[in-house]
């Protein structure tokens, strides 16, 4: 099968796309004939050699794949050749055929295009873990989220409207990161470029809460962001660390955490899928219910053949990515 092969780990501008062989389905499994793949920056890390899991090589990267399923093994119910599904692993979707445990794979809404299954997968799965099992979240609660133009940023936002936030706070950089968040639902936007952030976050997010700050933050983005939104928390506020895409991980002063009774926690979404995969299927079911119903509506951006993995890694590298770039394995 054609694949992305990681041979030894190394800068993913010297990755290319060659051959590997095809999978079997064991006990358990299934194999699908990939249609989309989600790119995400985890694969980049994944892919050098950086990532907290370290794949034996040579293996394929990517965490969410969308397509028809090819073969069963033995002891698989409820899955057959020909279904629709979506499916998140810790790496192998950037090839034409992926096995995976059948326990990480589900079914697609009837109509639903494999592009959009593949951008509903990490991100929102991620998004949905954070607020729901990290930050507690409640209706009517206001939530800010930083970096809110990116992938799990949108999804947030989206998510975070969706189950009924009282206001959702978007924190981005320039005015077309900002019409993105604008466009996924955010009610107010704060520009993390601004002189002064340790200031400026804090007296705009009271602004944009008549005083009272941010019950909820979702921080994919580290270093002085996060310094700067610890301060623009409300009483008993909720801080969830998904990632560090500044390149700066961040000192948490416990002094702010003590003062406002502020509890700051971490996500390893894959955690959930090895730990607690009905919780994950929970999570899924839940997501593309939303979908059907028109509450959430994945961007993407951009959709590009596998042969331009690398423009996909780049842009997410670069911190040029809007939304989701997905990328077209097979038919």
């Amino acid at each position: 099968m054609k694949a992305v092969v990681v041979r030894e780990f190394a800068p993913f501008e010297e990755i290319e796309v060659g051959e590997m062989e095809d999978p079997v389905p064991g006990p358990g499994e299934v194999v699908i004939d990939v249609a989309a793949a989600e790119a995400n920056y985890p694969d980049i890390l994944a892919i050098e050699g950086r990532y907290q899991i370290k794949p034996p090589r040579p293996f394929s990267p990517g965490k969410c794949a969308a397509g028809r399923i090819s073969a069963v093994g033995e002891g698989v119910s409820g899955l057959a050749p020909g279904d629709a599904v979506a499916a998140q692993v810790e790496y192998g979707a950037y090839a034409e055929k992926l096995k995976v445990k059948a326990e990480h794979v589900f079914p697609l809404p009837q109509g639903l295009a494999f592009e959009t299954a593949a951008a509903l997968g990490l991100v929102y799965q991620t998004a949905w873990f954070a607020l729901k099992e990290r930050a507690g979240f409640k209706q009517g609660e206001t939530v800010l989220v930083l970096g809110a133009s990116g992938g799990i940023g949108v999804a947030s936002v989206q998510l975070a409207k969706a189950l009924g936030a009282g206001r959702v706070i978007a924190g981005t950089l320039g005015e077309a990161n900002a019409e993105v968040a604008r466009n996924a639902g955010a009610d107010a936007v704060i520009d993390l470029g601004a002189e002064n952030l340790r200031d400026t976050l804090r007296d705009e997010v009271q602004k944009a809460t008549d005083g009272h700050g941010a019950d909820i933050v979702i921080d994919p983005v580290g270093g002085e962001v996060t310094t700067a939104a610890l301060r623009a928390m409300a009483w008993c506020g909720r801080l969830v660390v998904i990632g560090f895409a500044s390149g700066e991980v961040p000192a948490i002063k416990a002094n702010y955490l003590l003062v406002k009774n502020i509890a700051a926690s971490g996500l390893q979404w894959s955690d959930y899928r090895d730990r607690d995969p009905a919780k994950m299927g929970e999570a899924q079911a839940e997501i593309f219910a939303l979908k059907q119903a028109g509450k959430i509506d994945p961007y993407v951006s951009a959709v590009l053949p596998l042969a331009d993995f690398k423009d996909a890694l780049r842009a997410l590298r670069d911190g040029k990515a809007q939304g989701k770039i997905i990328l077209q394995v097979g038919s």
